[in-house]
Formats: C-alpha cells, sequence, structure tokens
C-alpha cells in the first residue's frame, strides 16, 4: 500500500533549473531550499502536490502531478463547504477515500 503522506509525484530536474528562486517563493510548505547552484527538495515529503511551483517554473524543471494529492482533496472539501477535520472526509490513500480516487467514484463527504 502506497503511503500517501510520504509518495508523491514531485519531480525536480536539477539540470534544468536556472536557480530563478519562483519555486521557493510559492511553495507553501516550503519543499524548495535555495541552493548554490538550483533549486534542492528539502522537505520533499511536505509536498501537498498543488502545482505552484510547476505552474511558475519558467524554465519546466518542476514536474507534479497536481490534482492527485490530498491537495485535491483539501480544495474539493472547501469548494463543498466540508471541513476535513471533522471526520467527515478521510484522507489516507485508502479506496473510496478523498485521495487516490477518481471525484465520480469517491464517497468522500457522502458524495458520489
Amino acid at each position: 500500500m502506497v503511503n500517501s503522506y510520504l509518495e508523491n509525484t514531485l519531480k525536480l530536474h536539477t539540470e534544468l533549473c536556472i536557480n530563478c528562486k519562483s519555486c521557493t517563493q510559492v511553495c507553501p510548505h516550503g519543499v524548495f531550499a535555495d541552493g548554490p547552484e538550483h533549486a534542492e527538495l528539502a522537505r520533499p515529503t511536505a509536498c501537498m502536490e498543488c502545482g505552484a511551483c510547476a505552474l511558475n517554473c519558467p524554465v519546466q524543471a518542476i514536474e507534479v502531478q497536481s490534482g492527485v494529492g490530498c491537495a485535491w482533496a483539501m480544495i474539493s472539501a472547501a469548494l463543498r463547504g466540508k471541513d476535513m477535520d471533522s471526520g467527515e472526509c478521510s484522507c489516507g490513500g485508502d479506496d473510496g477515500s478523498c485521495c487516490g480516487a477518481r471525484e465520480e467514484e469517491s464517497t468522500c463527504c457522502g458524495e458520489k
């Protein structure tokens, strides 16, 4: 079983990085750190797969499949007016939870 809290789709291609520091500025969880020649993954497991880093990278040195991880679950719950911490929605990657199931198949928050 994949531990969705420790694994994600984030990939940094350091050979493409121009050290513009955009990723360090837009990442809400401090996943990236300034390096001497290129950005570095300081906290890769903190990535919530929101996609801000990849969208702001001018040279496409960052890949992430936004919408597949817990960020999508949190955004979806917020849009529905649900609270992730209320127990109405689980986020652990199991079948039927917010993470790891496609929207139309999810039983998250009592919706199908």
